[in-house]
């Protein structure tokens, strides 16, 4: 049975709407997903000229498998980018259809080399042990600059072939370029850091413009190398979708994986026995403890698609130009799916979480390396002789974007 549209401001949607709904504590915001799942079908949310929300994980996946139907372009991202942007920086992979994508995708798969992979993976263990040798040297008190923040930047730009004299730049301008994405925030801050955040992403595809033309001449071992000189059906990356891609990487890449290693550590800390269990057998849990961690944290909240055919979707007649939200916080919180979906459960098994996206062409390329410095990074922080812990709660910054965390204060367990 078709449902009928209910498209005003009364339903049970209105309260995604609401300002201040993303600074509530996360159990209130979790609460409310709950509900709208119960309701059984996508809701209206009246937010501007509105969209549906897509709240349960079979929603979910099948918007995402279904990219005709469901179309990334004009954008992922709320609000979606402005046409002079992305023909100033060029467009994202995430937010490409089609032949387009496949295109660039294609290209940069075939970057990826398990020659270069096999280096970035023994790297990842190298950075892990050397981040956490300088946190028992130095002592430091906040996590989230000093360990998780460190561990895929510096993963990242060895993979790219960042000269080292970039890097500190490179870090200010990701923070500055992703510090306010989805943060309600007032007027005058709304129209003073949008320049900010662009700013630092023209000065940062600039530098990689920059180091990407030197490699064309002068070739090396790193993915820059390989992502300009590649012959993919004769072509290889420009100059502007090397930078869309580079900022891709840094932005997506470094904030998802600092954000789940942080919520990591806490949940590690609030929850004492998996911590136990965890470190009785490392390698046995570790990988089901890094996807555990996936879910509950749900680094990444939502992101958009456009319908482009008509399509019937969980009992609702959408139609093409309606805009709908793939809420993989809620999705990864459906009971249908997840049997006590708020447990942190290690040993959790199946666990179809879509922390990674809900599969389809958009499914996330960095999957497997953010996994591997997730575990790379807990086993040295958790088989050391001094073990740490996450001290209060984590600073969140209040994103309807993503579940990113300021800062998190930490100590050690023992002296």
């Amino acid at each position: 049975m078709t449902l009928p549209a209910q498209r005003h401001g009364t339903g049970p949607g209105r309260e995604l709407a609401e300002p201040g709904f993303w600074q509530q504590p996360p159990a209130h915001r979790l609460a409310a997903f709950a509900r709208l799942r119960a309701v059984g079908g996508p809701v209206f949310v009246p937010e501007g000229a509105g969209h549906w929300a897509l709240v349960r994980h079979a929603d979910v996946q099948e918007a995402s498998r279904l990219p005709k139907v469901f179309a990334s372009a004009p954008g992922v991202t709320t609000p979606e980018p402005a046409r002079w942007v992305r023909a100033l920086f060029g467009d994202s992979m995430v937010n490409l259809d089609g032949p387009d994508h496949a295109q660039l995708r294609k290209i940069v798969q075939r970057a990826f080399t398990p020659r270069l992979l096999a280096a970035a993976e023994a790297d990842i263990h190298a950075v892990a042990a050397r981040i956490v040798d300088d946190v028992l040297a130095d002592r430091p008190d906040e996590f989230v600059s000093a360990v998780a923040s460190r561990l895929p930047l510096e993963v990242i730009c060895n993979m790219m072939g960042i000269p080292e004299r970039f890097r500190a730049e490179i870090a200010d301008r990701v923070n500055h370029a992703s510090e306010n994405i989805g943060v309600e925030r007032g007027l005058a801050s709304r129209l003073r850091m949008p320049g900010r955040g662009l700013r630092a992403l023209a000065r940062m595809q600039r530098m990689v413009a920059g180091i990407g033309r030197e490699r064309r001449r002068n070739p090396t071992d790193d993915l820059i190398s390989a992502l300009v000189c590649a012959n993919v059906d004769g072509q290889a990356l420009g100059a502007r979708q090397l930078g869309a891609f580079f900022s891709l990487l840094m932005v997506a890449g470094v904030e998802t994986t600092r954000n789940a290693i942080t919520h990591g550590l806490t949940l590690l800390t609030d929850h004492p026995d998996q911590r136990d269990l965890l470190l009785s057998d490392f390698e046995t849990y570790a990988d089901g403890a890094v996807d555990e961690m996936i879910r509950h944290s749900t680094p990444i909240i939502q992101f958009r698609r456009t319908v482009v055919a008509e399509h019937t979707l969980g009992g609702r007649a959408l139609q093409p130009g309606d805009k709908v939200v793939l809420y993989y916080a809620s999705a990864n919180r459906d009971e249908s799916v997840f049997p006590d979906p708020d447990a942190f459960v290690i040993t959790r098994s199946p666990n179809p979480h879509l922390g990674f996206g809900g599969g389809g062409p958009h499914f996330c390329l960095g999957a497997h390396l953010a996994r591997v410095e997730m575990k790379a990074l807990f086993r040295e922080l958790l088989t050391r002789p001094v073990g740490l812990r996450a001290v209060g709660l984590p600073d969140l910054a209040g994103s309807n974007f993503d579940n990113r965390v300021r800062s998190l204060r930490f100590a050690f367990e023992r002296p």
